[in-house]
């Protein structure tokens, strides 16, 4: 396995209330060689997949499956999405180690994670098998969205720079991205083997940054799953946007927690569901065949 990059500025005291983090992201691509149909010798792009153990004051909390490529910000998501912590200032630092493969994640108070059950899990349908803690599910009625407006040429402007974004996809293939926009801006993608854990990094970078989801979209190519409509309302964001489908359950959450959902979406395609606040301000020309 590649050896992550040394810690940066460990010794430099981070900003107040920000954790002292490390520097620890791997390079997702791996070139391997590989025989064709027709037995000619070739050399192809792979993507990583590593464990990635987190461990809470010592004590050991999950193993996520990973690119690699921002652990440091998987961690602060995972842990935000799971409502474990209320503020990043209650993090004194996440120290990622490739060689042991742990994320040593230390607390200001030191006593773990304290107040929940950490043991009962619910296996989800993510990439891998994610899991929802039951701690996480207690508080996730605490979070239904307020209704925000989403305009068509938005979503449209959005899906057309998507696909300058998905790099490590385009090369090698196996994973699935997650956006995070404004408008049909894109602020931040990332990409990873599973789309839970793509859209756990940008929750970190948002946790970190005290970026607010009122007014984002989020983009992921994974399925609209109550997973996936959990952690945007956790999040946050009123509006996410798959150019896959969505689960039944996703729908009946999405409409208990306020979030908007457009599935299937590709080109000037897409289907919104529990979508009152759409404004169709970009209707395609529709074409007839007589």
């Amino acid at each position: 396995m590649a050896t992550a990059p040394g810690i940066k500025n460990t010794s430099a005291p981070p900003p107040a209330g920000r954790p002292r983090l490390s520097d620890a992201g791997l390079e997702s691509i791996h070139r391997v060689a590989a025989l064709d149909q027709f037995g000619a010798s070739r050399d192809i792009n792979i993507v990583g997949e590593v464990p990635l153990t987190i461990k809470v004051d010592g004590q050991e909390l999950v193993t996520l499956m990973t690119l690699g490529a921002r652990p440091e910000m998987l961690v602060l998501g995972y842990l935000r999405n799971q409502t474990l912590f209320g503020d990043p200032a209650e993090i004194r630092s996440v120290m990622v180690n490739w060689d042991r493969e742990v994320a040593e994640v230390e607390t200001r108070e030191g006593k773990g994670i304290t107040g929940v059950d950490t043991s009962k899990r619910t296996v989800t349908t993510g990439c891998g098998q994610g899991t929802i803690l039951s701690c996480t599910l207690d508080k996730l009625y605490d979070h239904r969205l307020p209704p925000t407006e989403i305009r068509q040429s938005d979503i449209y402007e959005m899906l057309g720079k998507i696909r300058d974004h998905n790099k490590t996809y385009r090369a090698a293939g196996s994973v699935h991205g997650c956006g995070l926009c404004r408008g049909g801006e894109i602020l931040t993608f990332v990409e990873d083997v599973g789309r839970h854990n793509a859209m756990d990094t940008i929750s970190g970078e948002m946790w970190l940054d005290n970026i607010s989801g009122q007014d984002k979209i989020f983009y992921t190519t994974g399925r609209l799953t109550s997973e996936i409509v959990m952690k945007a309302a956790l999040m946050g964001i009123p509006v996410l946007v798959s150019r896959n489908g969505t689960t039944h359950m996703g729908f009946e959450l999405a409409e208990e927690l306020g979030v908007t959902l457009i599935a299937r979406a590709k080109s000037r395609h897409f289907v919104a569901l529990n979508s009152h606040n759409l404004v169709f301000d970009a209707v395609p020309k529709q074409v007839r065949f007589d």
